[in-house]
C-alpha cells in the first residue's frame, strides 16, 4: 500500500469512498469534493492498495482554530499559509477497516502538517471515536458548535 496526494482524476473514487463511509446527511457529495480538489488537492491524502483507493483524509488549511461547518463546502476559505490543518473526513472502505489504514493516514497528515510549520490539526468526531483520536494525541475540547449532518460532534485538537 502507498500514500499519495490527490489529482482531479481521483474525483469519482473519492466520492465513492466518501459515500461508503458516511450517512448521506454527513457525506460530502461529488460537487463538494470537486470544489475542494480544485483548490487544495495536496491536502487530500490517499491510501491505495494497488490501484484501489481504500482510505483517504482531507481538509483545508486555515488560521481559524475551530472547524466551522461552512468550511466543508466553501473551499475559498482555504489559506495555504494557515496555522491549522483541518481534517474533514477520515474515510476507510469497510473491507479495509481495523487494519490501521486510517492510522497510517492520520500519522502522515500530522507529519506533513508539522513539516509545513502548522500549529497542529483539528477535527470533529462523534463521541464513540474520541478515544480513537486520543490515541494519536488529539485532545477533546468538548462538544462542537457544529451541526453538520444533524448529529453531535466533539472538537478534537492535535497541537505540535
Amino acid at each position: 500500500m502507498h500514500i499519495r496526494t490527490a489529482v482531479q482524476a481521483d474525483l469519482k473514487a473519492l466520492a465513492a469512498v466518501e459515500a461508503a463511509c458516511f450517512p448521506p446527511a454527513e457525506a460530502a457529495d461529488e460537487a463538494s469534493i470537486a470544489r475542494r480538489l480544485a483548490v487544495y488537492p495536496n491536502h487530500f491524502w490517499l491510501l491505495e492498495d494497488g490501484d484501489t483507493l481504500v482510505s483517504f483524509v482531507d481538509g483545508m488549511v486555515t488560521d481559524e482554530p475551530i472547524l466551522r461547518d461552512e468550511m466543508y463546502d466553501n473551499a475559498s476559505l482555504h489559506n495555504e499559509q494557515g496555522a491549522w490543518q483541518m481534517i474533514f473526513g477520515v474515510n476507510t472502505i469497510p473491507a479495509y477497516r481495523r487494519r490501521g489504514c486510517a492510522g497510517q493516514l492520520l500519522e502522515r497528515v500530522a507529519a506533513d502538517a508539522r513539516s509545513q510549520g502548522r500549529k497542529g490539526c483539528v477535527l470533529t468526531c462523534k463521541e464513540a471515536l474520541i478515544h480513537y483520536y486520543a490515541s494519536f494525541g488529539y485532545r477533546c475540547e468538548g462538544v462542537s458548535a457544529s451541526t453538520h449532518g444533524g448529529v453531535v460532534w466533539y472538537d478534537m485538537r492535535l497541537t505540535f
